[in-house]
């Protein structure tokens, strides 16, 4: 009996050896694995379901310190009417609303709402955030194969005439993203050089040499104008047709987001009138949205470009736009700001990142803690902010 059981187990044992074994979890399975997570997602417009912050782990006391600390940061920078806007950025070029909303904001845990002030419905200028809006079209661009590689040359796919000089022809994707594209031209009436005090109010800027492309990095929004362009050459349709298409319905987002051309920038493309929006509201115009819409697309990003089960734009795109490019210029990914050295936030994870506009416009995303943060019309100081809602963190 035992050695017909001991016989029998030697069968299954040789039986088993013969099936095919799995492989060990590679780096790639684990990120599925981890993709299959259930994670909350608001469903379209105000059904966005609020959890109390001791539910998520937070202590309600400091962080409702943290939030009535925000309410008295009203910026200085931008009055209520914009009537700074022109010393501040010279000569406009596109329309502003008559006035905007107070600071307001908006903290998510786990996607869930914890904590919100102020108008955040008001579908105001958000300034340079819209930059960080142009990269995700960039990525978007490279995930559907519209561009090969964001290291070609832009020319090899824009013949338009911005980039036939020896100068501008070697400028690629990837220095456009980066502010290191040092093209050389005119957009809707602005220069490059920022030349001029009437044209660039307080933002002109010095005579200076001109660098070879990715060699040497300037915010410079002539030239990321002139990437928005390019960009919509590639697509043949309206970036703002494709922001909503692709990134704003499928996140549930409102109606009232708009992004805004100056009058002059209105290009033909395939027989047809197309407008070319820009990457911040320097000289008017640009993307008009509320805190709540900014706060779906920092959470996109906070998941990883997914959104109830569909990636809207890939992860490898999410983890290359928020990673710091060569050396050249600020801890600075592709047009997000990062704080891999810890200098941006201090007292913030490095892994941390925000899209930033004047005025001051932030949407931060903390994947360490699973936060995003939305805070708009403050005065600038961020970290403290984060300080304070990270300390309502209960480990």
């Amino acid at each position: 009996m035992l050695l017909n059981t001991y016989m029998a187990l030697l069968v299954a044992l040789s039986l088993a050896a013969c099936q095919p074994q799995p492989l060990q979890t590679s780096t790639s399975q684990a990120q599925a694995q981890q993709a299959k997570v259930e994670y909350y997602y608001p469903e379209a417009g105000d059904d966005w379901e609020r959890r109390k912050p001791e539910q998520l782990g937070l202590d309600a006391a400091k962080l409702q310190e943290a939030v009535e600390w925000a309410k008295l940061q009203e910026t200085q920078q931008m009055p209520k009417d914009f009537s700074t806007q022109k010393e501040i950025f010279g000569e406009p070029l596109g329309p502003l609303p008559p006035s905007r909303a107070s600071t307001n904001g908006i903290i998510l845990k786990d996607g869930y709402i914890v904590a919100e002030w102020g108008e955040t419905d008001a579908a105001d200028p958000t300034y340079s955030v819209a930059k960080s809006f142009l990269s995700t079209i960039l990525g978007l661009t490279l995930d559907k194969g519209m561009i090969d590689n964001i290291q070609d040359p832009v020319a090899k796919y824009v013949q338009d005439g911005g980039y036939t000089s020896e100068h501008n022809s070697k400028i690629t994707w990837d220095h456009h993203a980066r502010q290191t594209s040092e093209w050389q031209g005119k957009m809707w009436g602005k220069k490059d050089d920022f030349i001029g005090k009437e044209a660039y109010g307080r933002g002109e800027r010095k005579p200076r040499e001109l660098q070879e492309p990715g060699t040497y990095y300037e915010y410079n929004d002539t030239r990321i104008n002139r990437f928005a362009l390019s960009l919509l050459r590639v697509w043949g349709k309206p970036l703002p047709q494709v922001l909503e298409d692709e990134i704003m319905d499928p996140v549930g987002a409102s109606e009232t987001w708009k992004w805004v051309p100056y009058r002059n920038s209105v290009v033909e493309i395939n027989g047809q009138q197309m407008p070319s929006v820009s990457g911040g509201t320097r000289w008017g115009g640009g993307l008009w949205i509320s805190a709540r819409d900014e706060a779906r697309f920092g959470y996109l990003f906070l998941r990883n470009g997914r959104w109830k089960g569909k990636q809207l734009i890939s992860e490898e795109w999410v983890k290359e736009a928020t990673t710091k490019r060569g050396s050249v210029g600020p801890d600075y990914g592709y047009l997000w700001w990062l704080n891999t050295g810890g200098e941006a936030w201090p007292d913030a994870p490095k892994t941390s990142y925000a899209a930033l506009g004047a005025g001051q416009n932030t949407v931060w995303v903390d994947p360490e803690h699973d936060i995003v943060i939305v805070w708009r019309w403050h005065d600038g100081k961020q970290n403290e902010l984060f300080k304070r809602v990270l300390a309502a963190v209960q480990e």
